[in-house]
């Protein structure tokens, strides 16, 4: 979610309408209502309650007009934290299905630091699954949405994917 951010670049060729809708206050009040703790990407874009346990993600992203990096919201009191991966497609295996894809690293690293094996997860903008993907490897209760028919049907076949592999090895 980025307040419109997206809609202007030349390269974005994605569907993405949904950048221009800001959460309401009721959805924040329903989050927090059946989450215990979050985490949202983007949260400095919204009215969230002040917090320490902030994530800055460095993209190491050489081009100026994208931005340098990302920050998420926590409802966690630790120190900040940096994660730096490159978002990079030459640099990424990960092959590119939304617009704001995160790597699944990033919930990797996430998931190492503020979760425990069988945890409940709520991710209520699934978009290419990378969460999911991570959720599965840390043996997390995961649960998602997402309401692009387009988006969840290619997080599909990247998570099929993903579970084959475990089936090779």
């Amino acid at each position: 979610m980025g307040g419109g951010k997206l809609k202007n670049r030349s390269l974005n060729k994605s569907q993405i309408d949904w950048d221009n809708e800001v959460p309401t206050p009721e959805y924040f009040e329903q989050l927090f209502r059946v989450s215990k703790n979050q985490i949202i990407w983007g949260g400095n874009y919204f009215y969230l309650p002040p917090t320490r346990g902030i994530i800055a993600w460095n993209k190491n992203q050489p081009w100026e007009n994208f931005s340098q990096f990302e920050l998420a919201w926590t409802s966690f009191d630790c120190p900040a934290k940096l994660f730096t991966y490159s978002n990079r497609g030459g640099n990424n295996e990960e092959q590119k299905i939304h617009p704001t894809q995160k790597p699944i690293y990033l919930y990797d690293y996430c998931f190492k630091h503020f979760t425990t094996e069988g945890m409940k997860i709520l991710d209520t903008h699934l978009g290419s699954g990378s969460s999911r993907i991570s959720a599965d490897k840390a043996k997390l209760n995961f649960t998602a949405f997402e309401k692009n028919e387009i988006y969840y049907n290619d997080q599909e076949k990247r998570f099929k994917q993903h579970k084959s592999q475990y089936t090779l090895f």
